[in-house]
């Protein structure tokens, strides 16, 4: 368990030389660097996208046809993983030659440092399995349970066929679209307009005050407890700062100055890229909308930790951003709790 610290801005923290010789470290999503882990869906996967293959049709070819390459199947958001006999939990992948049986619905994930490929099936159904101890699961579940590997292979796949099943028609001429690129584009015959995977960007911000107490909300259609950080959509020319500093605004009735970018993650629910921000604000009385956020408080360490034991405020869960940016400010890793 890591020492309780108080959050100090990258621009207060002390710069480490890099030795002679050296390059400096490439900047990742890992941006907390004393954290145990890094970010749920941001942890190195080793899987090269390859996508220059993904117009390359006779390499296509070759690549699924290859007895090392493995697949799964996608439905809903959903894959089947399976625990392995030392423990561990694996997506449930095959050779593709005992793949369910799709042309248009494959999808090229990449290819990792031995030259397996992977591919992802869009299905109607999960397939059964014979054996019954595969169990269909999201990415909120298997998220905290899969490699890192396979966690990078699913965030992907969940993304394209998001996308794949939300639009298959054009939206210039509403003529219906057909796959390219391994599932990476859809091109339209009529009027051969080619359209793209979309990622909307949404801002996510632990917002503190000059007490260093942290703002957190609960959302109307939340239990009773249950606060987390405040998050929104970024509009049509907005910058992400700017973004920030109106979502707090207008959820909570609270002002914001000086924001500090600490990490991002992708959030195929559908379509999202979480950017998530350290907020400081520059005023604490609070004016929640009523439409979005039912409630907002600020804490203080000593009092969400005991807001925590008391059972009043349940920490936050899952794989989500928020948890990470709220550690970040309360200095330890939160309580821990089943769903």
């Amino acid at each position: 368990m890591r020492p309780e610290r108080p959050y100090v801005p990258p621009h207060r923290q002390p710069k480490q030389p890099v030795p002679q010789g050296e390059l400096e470290a490439p900047v990742t999503t890992w941006t907390d660097h004393t954290a145990d882990r890094p970010i749920s869906l941001t942890a190195p996967s080793g899987i090269d996208r390859a996508a220059h293959h993904r117009l390359d049709e006779a390499w296509l070819a070759a690549a699924w046809s290859h007895p090392t390459t493995r697949c799964f199947v996608v439905s809903g958001g959903q894959v089947l993983i399976d625990e392995t006999p030392d423990g561990r939990t694996e997506l449930v992948m095959t050779p593709s030659f005992e793949a369910p049986l799709t042309e248009a619905h494959r999808y090229f994930l990449g290819t990792d440092e031995d030259g397996v490929s992977y591919f992802a099936l869009q299905k109607d159904a999960l397939p059964g399995r014979i054996d019954q101890s595969a169990r269909a699961a999201g990415l909120r579940e298997a998220g905290l349970l899969l490699s890192p590997r396979d966690t990078g292979l699913m965030v992907h796949a969940v993304g394209l066929e998001n996308w794949q099943r939300t639009h298959r028609f054009c939206s210039r001429c509403g003529e219906r679209t057909v796959i390219a690129a391994a599932g990476h584009i859809r091109r339209c015959p009529a009027c051969g307009a080619e359209h793209y995977p979309r990622t909307d960007p949404a801002v996510i911000m632990a917002v503190t005050d000059e007490a260093d107490r942290i703002l957190l909300g609960r959302q109307v259609h939340w239990p009773e407890g249950r606060f987390s950080t405040l998050a929104g959509f970024v509009e049509p020319g907005e910058s992400i700062e700017q973004a920030v500093r109106r979502e707090v605004f207008e959820e909570a009735g609270v002002n914001v100055g000086q924001v500090e970018y600490v990490a991002s993650q992708p959030w195929p629910f559908p379509s999202s890229l979480m950017l998530g921000f350290m907020a400081h604000a520059t005023s604490t009385e609070i004016d929640v909308d009523g439409d979005e956020i039912h409630e907002a408080r600020w804490f203080s360490r000593d009092e969400l930790g005991a807001a925590f034991e008391s059972g009043e405020v349940l920490p936050p869960y899952g794989i989500s951003i928020a948890a990470r940016l709220i550690e970040l400010w309360y200095g330890k890793p939160l309580p821990t709790r089943s769903v």
